[in-house]
């Protein structure tokens, strides 16, 4: 079983490995900042096959002085991975309700466990549907995966490395543009954003169906924002999800060595040493 060598695929791609004799582990990991929970969205209907992984509760460790969603333990992780059947060296395939935004970070998070063989489902669930696609309310009967979590497969940024780059590389701030000047701030105690980051709204990334735009056009996006060969780039948002997302274009986009901070801006506010612009 083949998919493209890319970070993502398209639903008439995925509907044809599928159909083949060694389909990938599918996850559905459709997922609400504010809820309610996506296994609601699961029970009523999802892919033939797909498990369903909580962003929150699976991929994510505990909220606190890490941010709101910062990394998993490795071990918790790897028994989270084995029970939705993820295999090592079998190909992976994430989906979620279609802004990409919790299959991205599934994606980042496999792949920082050293799982290579991981894609996004473009469009997630509603472009499935679109394209005429079976769905079904039944649960499969998962046979457990023997996955070994090896963290380190993607680069990672903590606090200090974060602040390094927004002065020696292009650090990148993904949220909406009044929370990164600081008029508003609906979801964390603090206003503003790192110094020396660019603001680069994940919104730009993607097309009104919420697929992601094409490689040349995010290659020319990210070019605008300072992101050139030979520079270091990292990416940030609230929490590490959002940002997420823009590695993945950032991948796509053939800048496979961007760096997510995944304690984000959830994290960074957590020490009253760290400054805010």
């Amino acid at each position: 079983m083949t998919l493209p060598q890319n970070p993502i695929v398209d639903a008439a791609a995925l509907a044809t490995v599928l159909a083949s004799a060694e389909p990938p582990t599918v996850l559905d990991v459709r997922w609400r900042l504010a809820g309610p929970p996506g296994r609601e969205d699961y029970a009523a209907g999802h892919l033939p096959g797909a498990a369903f992984i909580d962003l929150d509760a699976d991929l994510c460790g505990a909220p606190g002085r890490g941010g709101r969603h910062p990394l998993p333990d490795p071990a918790d992780l790897e028994r989270a991975l084995r029970a939705a059947g993820v295999r090592d060296g079998h190909p992976v395939v994430v989906y979620d309700g279609g802004d990409g935004l919790a299959a991205a970070r599934a994606w980042w998070t496999l792949r920082w466990a050293g799982h290579r063989a991981v894609r996004v489902l473009d469009g997630g669930y509603p472009a499935w549907v679109a394209a005429g696609q079976p769905v079904t309310a039944d649960v499969p009967d998962t046979k457990p995966g023997d996955i070994t979590v090896r963290p380190g497969g993607l680069p990672v940024l903590d606090a200090t490395a974060a602040g390094r780059l927004a002065t020696e590389g292009v650090l990148i701030d993904v949220r909406a543009a009044p929370r990164y000047r600081g008029e508003t701030e609906p979801i964390d105690p603090v206003a503003g954003h790192i110094p020396g980051a660019v603001n680069l709204p994940s919104t730009e990334h993607v097309e009104a169906d919420g697929r992601l735009r094409a490689a040349a056009a995010l290659e020319s996006r990210f070019a605008e924002a300072g992101v050139a060969e030979g520079v270091r780039v990292g990416v940030y948002c609230g929490s590490g999800v959002t940002a997420a997302h823009t590695v993945l274009a950032l991948h796509l986009a053939g800048r496979t060595d961007a760096a997510l901070y995944v304690g984000s801006w959830s994290e960074w506010i957590t020490d009253p040493d760290r400054p805010v612009a």
